[in-house]
């Protein structure tokens, strides 16, 4: 008796340390509002409301950011097909990596890190922040900058469509995120953005 209820402790601690990926819904990939529409209300706005975003709307995001939409091809370009970026996001519940191919975040850091996501107040009490982070040994001139760019207004218009805050940043405390997300020196943080609902 004594064994089995160590083995159950043993294992309820053990579940409670282990990765808790978060599983996607499957992303929308037609509808929302014209793109011309879209285009025509995209603005940065910094003041999200502290509420949380649903799992199909981070999906959408996440899908219009740097998923697939075709075999091996991203929704933005990628000089020579490098894909040296790679989709962090900062929760309040932890910090995942995007994995497009499964549609997961993989958990990476468990606890709320938004204080490190970004040097801007309306960062620490937005929902979702997106960090950008390129793989500097796949890296072909600028490229990682054309796709962060591309992925950062995809991100814009899917957020002017469904009626979202959204802002992207350069102001990062790269040390702070490189170090909570245990980066090597060809990792580099390069942008944040900032989604939310409105107030």
């Amino acid at each position: 008796m004594r064994t089995l209820l160590t083995l159950t402790i043993f294992f309820s601690f053990s579940l409670s340390i282990m990765a808790q990926d978060i599983t996607l819904p499957v992303p929308q990939r037609s509808g929302g509002k014209p793109l011309f529409d879209a285009i025509n209300e995209r603005q940065s706005i910094k003041d999200p409301a502290n509420t949380p975003l649903d799992l199909q709307t981070l999906s959408d995001l996440l899908w219009a950011a740097y998923g697939f939409n075709r075999e091996d091809r991203r929704v933005v370009p990628s000089p020579l097909n490098k894909q040296e970026l790679s989709l962090y996001v900062v929760l309040k519940e932890g910090v995942y990596l995007y994995d497009a191919k499964t549609n997961k975040l993989l958990e990476k850091v468990k606890g709320d890190h938004r204080t490190v996501a970004g040097k801007q107040d309306y960062v620490f009490v937005a929902p979702v922040n997106f960090l950008y982070v390129v793989d500097k040994s796949k890296e072909t001139g600028t490229g990682a900058y054309i796709s962060c760019g591309c992925a950062a207004q995809d991100v814009y218009l899917v957020s002017a469509s469904k009626g979202l805050a959204c802002a992207v940043r350069t102001g990062i405390d790269k040390d702070a995120v490189s170090k909570l997300l245990k980066l090597d020196d060809q990792h580099e943080v390069i942008a944040g953005q900032t989604i939310g609902n409105k107030k």
